[in-house]
């Protein structure tokens, strides 16, 4: 029995990419993840530059920018569970193709209405990509611990992108034309592709029954309108607008019917059965918790290190750059340490050390204090690192392997609304704080002063109009009442994460590997095979 067993174990190994080759897959896989990571973020430094050659309107600017995360957030449960019935090796290269196609429309857009439709093309693609490259890293890496190292890689990986992708378009612009940041992608797609169809296994999820694609369309359109509008909130639209209530509403209720309807199904799209394990639930509240927690701070920084400290956008990226290097870091370290401490401590611990990296960061002013920066950025990067590595571990362990796309799906899918609730719930903080600072500035007109108070780049503008003493006493206000609203937001960030710690005690205890005996749960065996595993 023994022996049959070990044969059968031998057999999916080389079925599985066994030996060198299962790291070229993971090579190959991580380039695919960073293309789609820095194309999420490579824009933003790129947008004045689209503003002066295609002369966008305001919808359409916002819709450039926006419907990237937009479209590749509705579609990832619908891609990550198609990738289940039909190959998750399929979609992947599917996704691969559609990514060079979109980028290469993106880069030679003449309108604006054309790079909206190529960026949604990307979108597309995204979300194509980023539930497979987890999924196949499960059958890839049969051993366990092996597989938490490739996690720990693709999961640095995906940290770098989001970093990289202001730095090369900063360096890009200054050598090229605005179109330049999506042709990047290009020789790169051309090259994963046939790489991809030569070295990536197939692998699809042990499931019967039929593709739910009413489900899916539903998950698709529900999720959209709450992203939209979640996103609309973010980016200071009133709360009351139709444009913003109605996609909030319709999405929640489709939504809402999507669950319903899976519960009522033979064979579900998703099983909602996992959100009944303590483990699966509170991993995805802790995603959650944690990118509500940091990505509008992120954007707040990106502010303040340009508004206040006066910093050039490459200057920008390259202050960030240290958070990016403690996040790849920790998830080169992610394994041992779950290994080691198990996912309660790991999340908790996650948690503490970033809160205590944003409290650090209430110590700066309206001065250049970079050693203090450098150190709280080195703490939060590290910090929120190994929170995610944690909660996603712990997350995708307790999802059936049938399932694998679509508990990677949720777990992204948590990851994109938590960061865009929290850049509407940060952003509102923000304001709250900034706002009232700038009332009742000597010599400044009440007009002046309400359109001061939307935003500190505007503030600066209405001063420059004003000029003499009163345009410099605003500006001093301004600046003082961002860094009073930094501070509150920063605070406010710190008791989200501290009660994310507090959510995190619900987690398993110890990560349970193949040949160990269980010490707790049952089911905490295979919490930690899925989470390394996919």
């Amino acid at each position: 029995m023994s022996g049959t067993t070990t044969a059968a174990a031998a057999l999916r190994r080389r079925a599985a990419g066994a030996g060198a080759d299962r790291w070229v897959v993971l090579v190959v896989l991580c380039v695919s993840l960073l293309l789609v990571a820095v194309d999420a973020t490579v824009l933003h430094v790129a947008v004045p530059a689209v503003t002066e050659d295609l002369k966008p309107g305001a919808i359409e600017l916002l819709w450039i920018v926006d419907v990237y995360p937009l479209v590749c957030a509705s579609l990832l449960i619908l891609f990550g569970t198609l990738g289940d019935r039909v190959g998750r090796r399929r979609i992947l290269l599917l996704g691969y193709a559609l990514f060079g196609v979109a980028s290469a429309l993106a880069a030679l857009a003449d309108d604006a209405q054309v790079l909206i439709v190529a960026r949604a093309l990307l979108g597309v693609g995204g979300a194509m990509i980023m539930p497979a490259t987890l999924s196949i890293l499960r059958q890839v890496f049969p051993d366990r611990r092996e597989r938490a190292l490739a996690i720990g890689i693709w999961s640095a990986v995906a940290a770098v992108g989001a970093a990289v992708g202001p730095l090369l378009g900063g360096f890009l612009l200054e050598h090229f034309w605005w179109g330049a940041v999506f042709l990047v992608n290009i020789p790169l797609m051309l090259v994963s592709l046939p790489v991809g169809w030569l070295l990536l296994p197939e692998s699809k999820g042990d499931r019967n029954g039929p593709w739910d694609v009413v489900g899916a369309l539903m998950a698709a359109a529900g999720l959209f309108g709450v992203v939209l509008g979640v996103k609309r909130l973010g980016g200071g639209q009133p709360a009351g607008s139709v444009l913003t209530v109605l996609p909030l509403l319709l999405g929640a209720v489709l939504l809402v019917l999507f669950v319903r309807r899976q519960r009522r199904r033979a064979h579900p799209l998703v099983d909602l059965r996992m959100f009944a394990r303590p483990a699966f639930s509170t991993s995805v509240g802790c995603i959650v918790l944690a990118m509500l927690a940091l990505v509008g701070l992120e954007l707040i920084a990106a502010q303040y290190l340009q508004l206040v400290l006066g910093l050039s956008p490459l200057q920008t990226g390259l202050r960030l750059l240290p958070l990016t290097i403690a996040a790849m870091g920790a998830g080169l370290a992610g394994a041992r340490m779950l290994r080691r401490f198990g996912p309660r401590r790991m999340v908790c611990f996650g948690f503490c050390l970033t809160a205590a990296a944003v409290v650090l960061l209430t110590a700066l002013g309206r001065e250049d204090d970079w050693p203090l920066m450098l150190c709280g950025f080195v703490l939060l990067g590290f910090g929120l690192e190994t929170t995610l590595f944690g909660a996603y571990e712990s997350m995708l362990s307790e999802a059936p392997q049938a399932q694998a796309g679509g508990a990677a799906a949720i777990g992204e899918t948590s990851y994109q609304l938590g960061a865009g609730i929290g850049i509407a719930l940060l952003g509102t903080v923000m304001n709250a704080a900034y706002a009232p600072g700038l009332s009742g500035v000597p010599g400044v007109p009440a007009a002046a002063s309400q359109a001061a108070s939307h935003s500190l780049g505007e503030a600066y503008g209405v001063a420059a109009r004003l000029g003499g003493a009163a345009g410099g006493a605003l500006r001093r206000a301004a600046r003082d009442s961002f860094v009073y609203g930094l501070h509150v937001t920063l605070l406010v960030s710190a008791g989200l994460l501290l009660l994310g710690a507090v959510m995190a005690l619900r987690l398993p205890r110890v990560m349970q590997c193949e040949g160990e005996t269980a010490v707790e749960v049952p089911s905490q065996r295979d919490a930690a095979e899925s989470r390394v595993s996919v």
